[in-house]
C-alpha cells in the first residue's frame, strides 16, 4: 500500500464530507442521543460507501487508458463545479431533513444502542449514496490504480470526520466556515481536473 496515496486521498476526502450533509446528519443526531451509537453506524455506513466507490473506481481502471484519463478529468471537474456551486445552506438543509425524518422512527420505540446504530446507518447510507465524496474515491481510485490505499485514506478520513460531527459538530460550526471549507475543496478538485487535462494534452 503506497503510503503517500492514502495521506493525499485523506487530505482531499477530509474537505469535502466536512460540509457535507452527512456530517450535519451526524451532528443532528448526536444532539439527540448518545454519540457511540451515532458514530458506529456513521462510520459503518461510510466505510462501506467507500468500499463500494473503490470497486467502482476499479471498474473504471479497465477502460482504454485514454478513456480513463478523460473520464478522470471530466469527474474532477464535475465535482469541482458542485462544491463551488452548492450553497452550505442546502447541504445544511438536506442533512437536518435526513436526520428528522428518522427521529420519528427512534421516538416511536427504546432508543437502545442498535437502534441507534442502525438509524443512523441507514441516515448515513443514503445521503452518501452518489455523494461527490464517493466520486472522488472512484476517480483517486482509478487516477492511482492503488484501491487498497485510497480504501485506507478515505476509511481514516470518514472515522474522523464522523467523531467531528458527533463530539464537536456545534463547536466546529460555530466557528468554522464550512461555506469557505466547501470552497477550498472545489478548488483542490478544479486542480486536480486541469491537472488531468494537461496530463491528457501532454501525455
Amino acid at each position: 500500500m503506497n503510503l503517500a496515496i492514502a495521506t493525499t486521498t485523506f487530505a482531499l476526502v477530509i474537505p469535502a464530507e466536512l460540509p457535507d450533509k452527512t456530517f450535519i446528519s451526524c451532528l443532528v443526531l448526536s444532539s439527540r442521543h448518545r454519540p457511540l451509537p451515532v458514530w458506529v453506524g456513521a462510520v459503518s455506513a461510510l466505510v462501506l460507501q467507500a468500499g463500494l466507490a473503490v470497486v467502482a473506481g476499479g471498474l473504471l481502471t479497465l477502460l482504454p487508458r485514454l478513456a480513463v484519463r478523460s473520464v478522470v478529468a471530466a469527474l474532477f471537474l464535475g465535482g469541482a463545479a458542485y462544491l463551488l456551486a452548492t450553497t452550505e445552506r442546502a447541504e445544511r438543509k438536506r442533512g437536518e431533513l435526513l436526520a428528522s425524518g428518522e427521529e420519528q422512527s427512534l421516538a416511536d420505540g427504546r432508543s437502545s444502542f442498535w437502534r441507534v446504530t442502525a438509524i443512523t446507518f441507514t441516515v448515513v447510507a443514503v445521503a452518501e449514496f452518489g455523494d461527490i465524496t464517493q466520486v472522488l474515491i472512484a476517480n483517486l481510485t482509478a487516477h492511482y490504480r492503488d484501491g487498497s490505499a485510497v480504501f485506507t485514506g478515505a476509511a481514516a478520513a470518514f472515522a474522523l470526520v464522523s467523531v467531528v460531527g458527533v463530539l464537536a459538530g456545534r463547536t466546529i460550526t460555530r466557528w468554522v466556515p464550512l461555506a469557505a471549507v466547501r470552497r477550498l475543496s472545489g478548488l483542490a478538485l478544479l486542480g486536480f481536473g486541469i491537472y488531468s487535462i494537461v496530463s491528457l494534452a501532454t501525455g
